[in-house]
C-alpha cells in the first residue's frame, strides 16, 4: 500500500511539473527546416498546436510557406517564414538570426529540409547529384544544428533544448537500384543523431531522430514516381503508406517532456517496414 501511495505521488508531482513544462512551452521558439509542405507542414501545424513560436524555413515556394504561416496565425499562434538555403552557410547564419530578433530563444530544432532526384542506379550517377543530395540533406543539417546548440546549450547560456533530425526508412533499407544515395545522405543523419546526442547531453540538449518509411507526400512525384505507393504498398505489413501527421506525431512526442529521458534514439514511423 505504502508504494502504490508513493507511485500515485510521484504521479501527481509529475502531472504537475509537466503541466507547467507544458505553460512554459508557450513562450518556446521552434525552427522546421524545409517547413512549407508534407511533414515539414505538418509538424508546424502540430507544433504551432502545442503552443510553439513557429519559424519555418524554404528554398522556394514561398506562397506553400505563406499558406502555413497563415493557418497558424488564423489559429491564435505565432509563426513566421523565412527563406533560407540550408546548405548555404550565409543563409543559415541569417536564417538563425532572424530568429534572434524575433523570438529571442530557440528551444526545439526539426531537421527535415531535404531533396532527392529520379531514380537512378549508382552506376548512373554524376559528382553533381551527388553534390546536391549531400549538401542538403547532410552539410544543411550539421550547419543548422550547429547555430541551434550555440543557442540551446546551457554551456554558453541556453535553457537547453531538443532537436529531431528527419531520417529515412531507407537509411535501413538501402533503396538499390533507385536512391543508394539518397538512402546514404539519411545514414549519415542517423550516425550524426547517435554521435550528437552522446556530444551535447550535458550540455541539456536532447538529439533523436525519426525514421519514416513510406509516406504520402511530394516527394514522390519529385522523384519521378508519384503512384510510387501503390507500387509499395503490399510490401507494408500495415499495407498502406502512412500519413504527414502520423510522423508530425512522433517528432512532437520527441521534443516534448513524455520523452525527457529519450535522447539518442531513432524511432521508425513505417507501417512495420
Amino acid at each position: 500500500m505504502q508504494d502504490i501511495n508513493l507511485y500515485r505521488s510521484y504521479l501527481d508531482s509529475a502531472t504537475l511539473e509537466n503541466l507547467t513544462k507544458e505553460k512554459e512551452a508557450m513562450t518556446r521558439g521552434i525552427l522546421i527546416t524545409g517547413g512549407s509542405r508534407g511533414i515539414s507542414a505538418a509538424t508546424a501545424l502540430r507544433a504551432a498546436e502545442k503552443g510553439y513560436a513557429v519559424c519555418i524555413s524554404y528554398r522556394e515556394n514561398r506562397l506553400a510557406a505563406d499558406r502555413i504561416i497563415h493557418q497558424i496565425e488564423s489559429s491564435g499562434g505565432r509563426a513566421i517564414a523565412v527563406q533560407a538555403d540550408v546548405c548555404s552557410e550565409a543563409d543559415v547564419l541569417r536564417l538563425f538570426e532572424v530568429i534572434d530578433q524575433t523570438f529571442g530563444t530557440l528551444n526545439a530544432l526539426v531537421n527535415n529540409a531535404g531533396i532527392s532526384a529520379p531514380a537512378r542506379r549508382v552506376i548512373d550517377i554524376d559528382a553533381d547529384r551527388l553534390q546536391k543530395i549531400f549538401a542538403t540533406n547532410v552539410i544543411g543539417a550539421f550547419l543548422c544544428t550547429r547555430e541551434a546548440i550555440r543557442r540551446m546549450s546551457i554551456d554558453r547560456g541556453g535553457a537547453g533544448g531538443a532537436i529531431v533530425n528527419v531520417s529515412s526508412v531507407a537509411a535501413r533499407l538501402g533503396s538499390p537500384a533507385e536512391y543508394v544515395d539518397y538512402a546514404a545522405s539519411k545514414g549519415a543523419i542517423d550516425t550524426m543523431t547517435i554521435g550528437l546526442a552522446t556530444e551535447v547531453a550535458a550540455a541539456g540538449i536532447r538529439v533523436n531522430a525519426v525514421r519514416p518509411g513510406f509516406v504520402h507526400t511530394e516527394i514522390h512525384a519529385a522523384m519521378g514516381e508519384p503512384n510510387r505507393l501503390e507500387r509499395i504498398k503490399p510490401a507494408i505489413p500495415m499495407r498502406r503508406g502512412g500519413t504527414a501527421i502520423e510522423v508530425a506525431n512522433a517528432i512532437l512526442w520527441l521534443l516534448s517532456e513524455e520523452a525527457s529521458y529519450c535522447t539518442g534514439a531513432i524511432v521508425d514511423v513505417t507501417g512495420g517496414r
